[in-house]
Order: structure tokens, then C-alpha cells, then sequence
């Protein structure tokens, strides 16, 4: 009876704005590791990697999941973890960072075709308009129209990140329910999260080849906008907050409030980026990208319109219903509800995705 009438989801909310929190930050943290002589690829190796040990005693705890649930470990690890990162740092070898930025960041409206397509659920107008609107804006933070070139080899890599990008929202919410099955229980987020970033940083470790990493670079200094500070210090950052604790709110959000509501608030993550950029790295925001953040924090805001409306839905239905079935809920027919990404700065950054 009590998880019958409780509310059910006002903690997704804050908990979505603090995993883009947390995402935006890596682009900070790794671009001063970056200029202190790592490959980028290192840095995203190094994440992965170290996110991995962290969560080993989870991974252990949740270790049924490797028999339960093989084929979601697998694929969160290989498509959100490594397959996002990898696509992404293939497509800006040959294409803009803003430009590959723009066309990953497609994702939510990619996830809003799998709903509609895939899972054959309603999507509603507001989650859709949302989406527009954060993809109209996430064009003027990043600047798409800086260096802009053709090249169709770089865009597919952009759209295969933004495909990984889809199934990390969509395996984050597998089990949930919101697919309207649910014939057994979803699978603790720590377990999914724990086995994927294993999965990830071992196919990171065959694509990065880590032994040719300049280790000695963790043992001194990195300048941040002029201040020097361990490097090690924002290893750590990379990897506790940028990578463990953006992924651990991530999922579930995604749980919370859908993957279509999720991807669009997760467009904040760019935004939060290139803010950080600019108070802790001194880059420039121009009158665009400041235009372009308002625009998708618009887009975030009428998103989560639908969420909530779907959530008040089916409060009114479990208080008509002690049993919790019954009418069918039309705010969860409104809302369809019930990943290397953001973490970048602007354009010229070269920092890390999710």
C-alpha cells in the first residue's frame, strides 16, 4: 500500500539536473589533463577505467546480474560506456566538435522515434517540443556554424554516438515498467552501472592502449586557467563525480522520470560545460551561446511538463484505485513513461563525453 500512494517520481527531476551537473564537469576536468600532455583518449580510458575499480565492490555485490541479465551488462557497457566515447572521438578527427556535439546530442529526438516506432507508445507534445527547442539551442552553444565542413564518413560516426547515446538511455530504463511490460523486476542501476563501466573500460583499454600513456603526467601539475593544481586532484574529480556519480543519478532519472524526458534534460549537460568552461577556464561565452543555453533550459522545462503531468495521472488513478489497477493512466500514455554524453564545453574545448 505505502509505494501504491507515495508520489511517483519528484525526485527525478533534481536528480537529472545533477547527473548534467555532474557530466558537465568532466570538459573542466579533463582539459587541463589534456594540455598537461595526455591523449584524450587516455583521459577517457583513465575515467572509465577508474570508475570501473571504484565500483568493483558493487559489482560484486550485484555479481546474479552476470546470470540474470548478460545481454543489458554487455550492451550498457559496450554502447554507453565505450561505444559513445569511441564514435565521438572518431567523428571530431574528422568533423567539428560542434558539429559531432550537435548531431550526438540528436539523441533525445532519437529516443522519441524508438518510443514511437519501437515500443509503438504515444509521445506527447510536450516532450516533443522540448526536444526542438533543446536541439535548436544546443546549435547556438556549440556554435555548429564555426568550421562547418562536409564530411559524410565524420557525420555517420556523430549519428552512431548519438545511437549509443539512445541505448543509454534506453538500457538505463530497462525494467522500469515504462514500455508497459514488466515481468520481473528491473535491475538495481548500481549493479547495471557497475558491470557496464567493467564492460566499457575493457574495450577502452583495447582501443586506448593504455600502456602508452604518459602516466607520468598524474604524478605533477596541471594549470586551470592559470591556478596549478594536482593532477591527480582532477583525475579524481573525473572520476568520482564526472563519471560515477553522473551515472548513478543518470539511471535513475531515466527510471524516474523516462528516457525521453531524461535525453532532453540531459541537454543540459552542454550547457552546464560550457558555463564551468568559462568561470574555471577563463574560454569566452558569446551572445549566441548564451542565447542558445536559455533556449534549452526552455526545452528542458516544457519537457518535464509531460513528466509531471504524467505523474499527477497516476496519483489520481491509485487514489481511485487502492489496488493500483483499474483505469488505464492517461498521463502515462501522454509522457510514454511513466549516455561519452555531454560533458563537453563549447566547440573548441576538446575535453571528453559521456
Amino acid at each position: 500500500m505505502r509505494n501504491a500512494t507515495r508520489p511517483a517520481r519528484p525526485v527525478g527531476l533534481p536528480l537529472a539536473i545533477l547527473s548534467a551537473l555532474a557530466f558537465g564537469g568532466s570538459g573542466p576536468a579533463a582539459k587541463p589533463l589534456i594540455e598537461a600532455g595526455l591523449d584524450p583518449l587516455h583521459v577517457t580510458w583513465l575515467r572509465a577505467a577508474g570508475a570501473a575499480l571504484l565500483l568493483l565492490p558493487l559489482a560484486w555485490r550485484h555479481r546474479a546480474l552476470l546470470r540474470e541479465r548478460p545481454g543489458l551488462l554487455a550492451g550498457f557497457g559496450l554502447l554507453a560506456v565505450a561505444g559513445v566515447q569511441a564514435c565521438y572521438f572518431a567523428a571530431i578527427s574528422r568533423i567539428p566538435v560542434g558539429v559531432a556535439l550537435l548531431i550526438e546530442y540528436l539523441a533525445p529526438a532519437l529516443v522519441l522515434g524508438w518510443v514511437r516506432v519501437v515500443q509503438r507508445r504515444p509521445v506527447s507534445r510536450s516532450a516533443a517540443v522540448g526536444v526542438v527547442l533543446a536541439v535548436g539551442g544546443l546549435s547556438c552553444v556549440v556554435e555548429v556554424w564555426a568550421g562547418l565542413r562536409f564530411d559524410l564518413v565524420g557525420l555517420l560516426l556523430a549519428l552512431g554516438a548519438a545511437c549509443c547515446q539512445v541505448g543509454y538511455f534506453v538500457l538505463a530504463d530497462h525494467g522500469s515498467g515504462h514500455g508497459g511490460r514488466q515481468d520481473r523486476p528491473a535491475p538495481d542501476p548500481a549493479g547495471v552501472i557497475a558491470y557496464g563501466m567493467l564492460v566499457g573500460a575493457l574495450v577502452l583499454t583495447v582501443i586506448a592502449r593504455p600502456w602508452s600513456m604518459e602516466w607520468s603526467v598524474l604524478a605533477g601539475e596541471a594549470e586551470m586557467d592559470g591556478t596549478a593544481l594536482p593532477a591527480v586532484l582532477l583525475a579524481g574529480w573525473l572520476i568520482v563525480l564526472a563519471t560515477v556519480l553522473a551515472y548513478l543519478t543518470g539511471v535513475v532519472a531515466v527510471r524516474k522520470l523516462s528516457p525521453q524526458v531524461a535525453g532532453v534534460i540531459a541537454c543540459l549537460e552542454a550547457v552546464v560545460a560550457t558555463v564551468l568552461a568559462w568561470v574555471l577556464l577563463g574560454e569566452h561565452l558569446s551572445a549566441a551561446q548564451v542565447a542558445g543555453g536559455a533556449v534549452v533550459l526552455l526545452g528542458a522545462a516544457v519537457a518535464q511538463r509531460s513528466a509531471s503531468g504524467a505523474s499527477g495521472g497516476r496519483r489520481a488513478v491509485r487514489r481511485g484505485d487502492p489496488s493500483g489497477g483499474g483505469a488505464a493512466d492517461p498521463g502515462a500514455a501522454g509522457d510514454g513513461a511513466g549516455p561519452e554524453t555531454a560533458g563537453d564545453t563549447a566547440a573548441d574545448s576538446g575535453s571528453v563525453t559521456r
